[in-house]
């Protein structure tokens, strides 16, 4: 959906900014600045869809906001564990917000398991809906409650909303010739028609999407719709709901321009065909299905009609190497995978290194080694897409930094590749590819020109004047070689694995050539013509806090939690990992102390540490989840008073 508006720190959790007294009969309503909502449930109750319906009706509303789908790691955990538990997380704001939030002040609880794995991350005083219908003794076991937690006073803390969501419903629902297991797959749209009059969002939308989603079946969209009205209707009439809540539109929070709210893996599957248009190249994508990387290979599919050619191959190695074979012949080749796929495919990528190919290669990171954590978050593949190939085989590495940036994210990217004829790795991750947020649709004219000239004939004059076609003859500024289509006349080349001249490119095992080669190749990437790095520093801090890719948004929330209590902080952060940006060992010496937030074990901060020599600290995570920004805001706190 998208939203026009018309460009405010991060401030405590929902606070309440007024209040208005509902007339006689009607109930109260109360404006708050933010709000954070968790949808949890089995992985078959529909948290993922409820949660981005919830949030597509806040994007057209105006809001600003940020989600966190969370799923199980497990493809299908028995039903009502606490390994099968999927949740949905939105925050939503009347100003500009960086994360999905600490802790959640509402949570949805489907069932017992849904429950006892969030409950947790609750404060005390958040709401609770919890689905009664659930909670049986059986179920209530089998994540080891002896007694009901709706019953024993564990939940006094909080606001208890008890409601018997499959049971209102099935009634709801009994008009339809449903069975009753059918109708109790609305429950989920029930929920979210009441926590829509709870946070009075638009509706629309939602009815829109359910007769156009069941358009071949429309006796199950007109029970959708159903329930979802029913949801509605009993927030309003429930005496157990007696107030319901405004977060106004974020009116401030963003520049003028049209906007729709954009998950990290679609507005990288929309960079990816602007970069093609803007290049005029046809764009060719070779890939295996992998999680969390695989809705880009979806997305792109459908987009034919902008000279998209998708492949999805038999292996990772074959995906690669298709794309490879569409770079040689004049694509914007593309590859996507996560960490296990890009092992795979590290031969092919120290293939693209020599043969001087632009190839984009995507990693979306989640958790490892191995199969690891399919489903959940990570950025531990940077010294991977350093260093993880046989040989010195250098490749550019860049990293977006939230779900909007990764557009641009992937035209820089194909600038570089196209510019430089190199690989390139992008590095986005589980949490920045399943997160949304507003994304501000750019004019044609913003975007870059990365149209690039093919060669045309010969290049080189030998000594007996002779004109010959070269492919290792470079470009003196970038040290690109030519990019000659295969069948042009008098440009037939030899290439492969073995490593090349110079300038011919005929095959050569001469030492001296080899170390030139290797040297220039080098001198390539280390060449890559990066922006400097940026800092915030309105305060002339001690302390730098230095990060990359979805380690963004919490930083910043943590930092703008620092300055408004009186600290000062300043913050940098990367997109361009190699090369590092020319000017960013001047800025790290300028700092006493420089932490590096990382979900990993300290990867980029091995990287800085040994390059500049700095004493870099870092602060490290790798629970398959984001940092939280209080969390952030402590360790920084303490690292500023150390």
């Amino acid at each position: 959906m998208t939203s026009q508006v018309s460009s405010p720190a991060e401030q405590a959790d929902g606070a309440v900014v007024g209040e208005q007294r509902g007339a006689a009969g009607t109930k109260d309503v109360r404006r708050l600045d933010r709000v954070i909502i968790r949808f949890a449930g089995d992985s078959g109750d529909g948290m993922q869809l409820t949660g981005d319906r919830f949030t597509s009706e806040t994007a057209s509303f105006g809001n600003d906001l940020s989600t966190l789908p969370n799923f199980p790691a497990e493809i299908r955990a028995p039903a009502g564990t606490l390994p099968g538990v999927s949740s949905f997380q939105l925050h939503f704001a009347d100003h500009d917000i960086l994360t999905p939030g600490d802790a959640p002040n509402v949570l949805v609880a489907m069932n017992p398991a849904a429950l006892k794995a969030n409950i947790g991350d609750l404060p005390r005083g958040a709401e609770i809906i919890v689905n009664t219908d659930e909670f049986t003794k059986r179920a209530m076991q089998k994540v080891g409650y002896a007694a009901s937690p709706l019953e024993d006073g564990s939940l006094d803390g909080y606001h208890l909303h008890p409601v018997p969501l499959t049971t209102l419903t099935v009634e709801a629902l009994k008009e339809f010739e449903l069975s009753r297991k059918e109708a109790e797959r609305s429950k989920n749209m029930f929920a979210l028609g009441l926590l829509s009059w709870m946070y009075h969002r638009p509706t629309e939308g939602t009815e829109k999407f359910l007769k156009s989603k069941f358009a071949k079946k429309p006796d199950i969209a007109a029970a959708n719709i159903a329930a979802f009205r029913a949801g509605w209707n009993f927030g309003e009439t429930t005496e157990d709901f007696a107030v319901s809540y405004e977060v106004a539109p974020a009116a401030q929070a963003f520049p003028v321009g049209t906007y729709r709210n954009i998950s990290g893996n679609l507005a990288l599957a929309y960079g990816l065909v602007a970069a093609s248009r803007q290049a005029d190249l046809p764009l060719f994508l070779g890939s295996y299905p992998i999680t969390p990387a695989s809705d880009i290979l979806h997305e792109l599919s459908k987009h034919k009609n902008f000279g998209v050619r998708t492949f999805q191959a038999e292996d990772e190695i074959a995906g690669i190497g298709a794309a490879l074979g569409a770079a040689f012949g004049g694509s914007l080749a593309v590859t996507t995978t996560s960490g296990p796929g890009v092992a795979l495919k590290s031969e092919t990528i120290g293939l693209a290194v020599s043969l001087e190919l632009p190839l984009l290669v995507i990693d979306i990171q989640r958790g490892g080694p191995s199969t690891g954590l399919p489903t959940k978050t990570e950025q531990a593949d940077l010294l991977q897409a350093m260093y993880g190939r046989n040989g010195e085989a250098p490749v550019p590495v860049v990293a977006p930094r939230t779900p909007a940036d990764c557009f641009d994210a992937a035209l820089e990217a194909a600038r570089i590749a196209l510019t430089y004829r190199t690989p390139v790795m992008l590095l986005s991750d589980g949490y920045l590819a399943n997160g949304s947020e507003p994304w501000r649709i750019p004019e044609l004219d913003e975007l870059p020109d990365l149209r690039v000239q093919f060669a045309q004939g010969p290049n080189h004059t030998l000594a007996d004047g002779t004109e010959v076609f070269w492919p290792y003859k470079r470009d003196a500024r970038t040290l690109a070689r030519p990019w000659a289509i295969p069948g042009t006349p008098g440009l037939e080349h030899r290439i492969g694995g073995i490593e090349k001249q110079d300038g011919t490119g005929n095959i050569s095992y001469d030492p001296a050539n080899h170390d030139f080669m290797v040297r220039t190749r080098q001198a390539k990437v280390d060449g890559v013509e990066v922006p400097d790095v940026e800092v915030d520093d309105p305060h002339e801090a001690c302390t730098l806090v230095l990060g990359w890719g979805s380690t963004y948004g919490p930083i910043t929330a943590a930092v703008r939690r620092l300055r408004t209590a009186g600290e000062s902080v300043a913050q940098a952060h990367l997109r361009h990992l190699n090369p590092f940006p020319k000017n960013l060992g001047a800025v790290l010496k300028r700092y006493d102390k420089v932490v590096i937030p990382e979900m990993n074990l300290g990867q980029l901060a091995t990287l800085v540490r040994a390059k500049y020599l700095v004493d870099a600290h870092s602060y490290n995570q790798v629970n398959g989840m984001p940092f939280k920004a209080e969390q952030l805001a402590k360790a920084l706190k303490e690292a500023i008073d150390g």
